[in-house]
């Protein structure tokens, strides 16, 4: 895909097809600072959220700043910095 930017709908499909949905949560709402792991996804469901994002967008995630990005809002900023640097490279 190689996309320019990635937002938060980007990640919504990304974690519904990918790791699948928590029904319990409310998805919909304004969830960027809600923690994965309070949001029903656990590591697992990360490292495949990763390999989906690496594989979609044509970049690779440091491991260590995938880990520490703990809420939508901290992975799509992560994510973006690697759009915006594998644009400048």
């Amino acid at each position: 895909m190689s996309a320019t930017t990635f937002d938060i709908d980007s990640l919504k499909v990304i974690l519904r097809e990918g790791a699948g949905m928590d029904e319990t949560v409310g998805f919909d709402g304004d969830i960027l600072d809600s923690d994965f792991e309070a949001l029903g996804y656990e590591s697992l469901a990360m490292l495949e959220t990763a390999s989906r994002i690496e594989r979609e967008y044509g970049i690779s995630l440091d491991e260590e700043a995938f880990v520490t990005a703990r809420t939508p809002r901290a992975l799509i900023a992560l994510v973006n910095d690697h759009l915006t640097a594998s644009r400048s490279a």
